[in-house]
Order: C-alpha cells, then structure tokens, then sequence
C-alpha cells in the first residue's frame, strides 16, 4: 500500500521588485514646480507644493528629497522611475493617479486619497500613514514595510504579489477585493472586515489564530 504523502504548501509569488537608480539628476528651482506639466530627471530638495493644482502632472526619474503636498491636487498624476524621500501631507489627493516603479521612503501622511489608482513595482519602506485609500485601485508587485497605518482601505482593489511585512494595521477592508499572493505575514493588524474576500490571502498560524472568531461569526458559527 502507498504511502499517503501530505501536499506541499502552495508557493507564494513575492514581488518583483527592482532599486531605483536615478543618476545624472539635475537639480530644479522650487519654482519649477508651480505649474501642471512634465518633469524628467529632476531632484528636488525640500519643496513646498502645498496647495498646488499638478493634476495630470508627470513626474518621470525624480528624486524628491523631502516634499510636502498638503492638499495639492494630484488628481490623474503619474510617477515613474522615481524616489519620493519623507514625503509630508495631511492631506493627499492623488485620485486616479499613477505609480510605476516608485519608493517611498518613511512618508508621513494623514489621509491619502489614492483610490482607483495604479500601482507597479512600488516600495513603501517606514514612516506612517492615518488612511490609506486605495479603494479601487490596481496593485501590482508592492511591498510595504515596517510602516504603520491606522486605517488601510482596499475596497473592490485587486492587489497581486503584495506583501506587508513588519507593518501594524489598525483596520483593514478587503470587502469586494480580488486579492493574489497577498502577504500578511509578520504584519499586527486589530480588524479585517471583507471576510467574504480572503481567497489569495497568506497568513500564518498566528494570524489565523486572531482570525478564526471573526470568520465563525461570518459564518454564523457559535463556538462553545
């Protein structure tokens, strides 16, 4: 008689990441930045974009050392090949916008409002975020770490190859995601809701743990 083997946990696909290496970059006047357009190869240190309407804006190999955009409009944006370092804003409206192949580095941000927005190839590495809404949007290879955000929204998103690793999450909504690959291991959360969208999530036995009383009450269970 054979041997019943047990099956081999399912790999789970990391994201696939590259450095962002930003040579050659010429250094622009804050002024430059006033206006909607495009910037290439540009870094920019310790710029005051409060309050500016760079809706559509293009932001291509840009290194921005130090950024505060507290309630500028960002709507429909797109940021590619580029570094965003202690990015500052209260309030950030980037609506729609696009990011590929973009780090963030220890951002402090109060509510982000990215929903329906784009994401390839994206690093959050620190800092703090109080809402991250990102309701609708598309994640595509993303890694986030050793960041804290409160309130972390991922309504009707579809996130593939995204991993939260050494995070705390306060609150986090997956209701009507499409989740693949998506790495929660490691990370302290206090609340999931969406509990009918959890198919693609990766947690470990801790996790599941905190887990099992909230799915039992999804599932009408009574445990005794």
């Amino acid at each position: 008689m054979d041997k019943v083997r047990g099956k081999r946990p399912a790999a789970v696909a990391a994201p696939r990441l590259s450095p962002v290496e930003l040579p050659g970059l010429e250094d622009s006047p804050v002024v430059a930045i006033q206006h909607a357009g495009r910037h290439d190869n540009v870094r920019f240190s310790r710029i005051d974009g409060d309050g500016l309407e760079l809706g559509g804006t293009v932001f291509s190999e840009c290194l921005f050392e130090g950024a505060s955009f507290n309630e500028a409009q960002l709507r429909g944006a797109s940021f590619r090949d580029s570094i965003l370092g202690e990015l500052y804003a209260p309030v950030f409206r980037g609506a729609r916008s696009t990011w590929r192949e973009v780090e963030f580095r220890n951002p402090r941000l109060g509510s982000a409002e990215l929903y329906e927005s784009g994401w390839q190839s994206v690093r959050i590495d620190g800092g703090k975020v109080d809402f991250l809404n990102l309701r609708g949007a598309k994640l595509t290879d993303v890694l986030i770490s050793g960041c804290i955000i409160n309130e972390l929204d991922l309504g009707a998103a579809t996130a593939t190859r995204v991993k939260l690793e050494d995070c705390t999450i306060g609150s986090l909504d997956l209701a009507g995601a499409t989740l693949k690959d998506f790495d929660l291991r490691g990370t302290e959360f206090r609340k999931i809701s969406g509990l009918g969208s959890l198919s693609g999530l990766v947690i470990d036995e801790y996790q599941l743990g905190l887990l099992a009383p909230l799915i039992a009450a999804h599932l009408g269970v009574t445990v005794l």
